[in-house]
C-alpha cells in the first residue's frame, strides 16, 4: 500500500491549508487512518485520526481548528487546517492501519509564518 501525501506549503498565521493523503488501495476496511506531525527536535505526535470509519480523535491543540475527513470513492483522507498557528509548523505524515499492518506516507511540510 502506498500513501501519497500532498497539500503542504507556506502560509501566514490565521490561514488555511488542506492536506490530502491518497491511498493506492481501498480505505473502506481500514482500522484507522490519520495524520501525524513532527516538528524539528520533537517527537512525532498524533494530530487527528478516524477509527473504524466513523469515530475521530483530535489532539487538544488542534480541536476546533482542524477537521479530518475521508472520501471512500477516492481512497483519500483529508485534513482541513484552519486558523493555523506558527506552532503548527511541522512535517505532516499520514498513516493507515490495515488489519494486517500499518503504512506511512512520505510527509508534507507545513510552515506557518507569524
Amino acid at each position: 500500500v502506498q500513501l501519497q501525501a500532498s497539500g503542504g506549503g507556506l502560509v501566514q498565521a490565521g490561514g488555511s491549508l488542506r492536506l490530502s493523503c491518497a491511498a493506492s488501495t481501498s480505505i473502506f476496511s481500514i482500522n484507522s487512518v490519520g495524520w501525524y506531525r513532527q516538528a524539528p527536535g520533537k517527537q512525532r505526535e498524533l494530530v487527528a485520526r478516524i477509527i473504524s470509519g466513523s469515530s475521530t480523535n483530535y489532539a487538544d491543540s488542534v480541536k476546533g481548528r482542524f477537521t479530518i475527513s475521508r472520501d471512500y470513492a477516492k481512497n483519500t483522507v483529508y485534513l482541513q487546517m484552519n486558523s493555523l498557528k506558527p506552532e503548527d509548523t511541522a512535517v505532516y505524515y499520514c498513516k493507515a492501519a490495515y488489519p494486517w499492518r500499518e503504512f506511512w506516507g512520505q510527509g508534507t511540510q507545513v510552515t506557518v509564518s507569524s
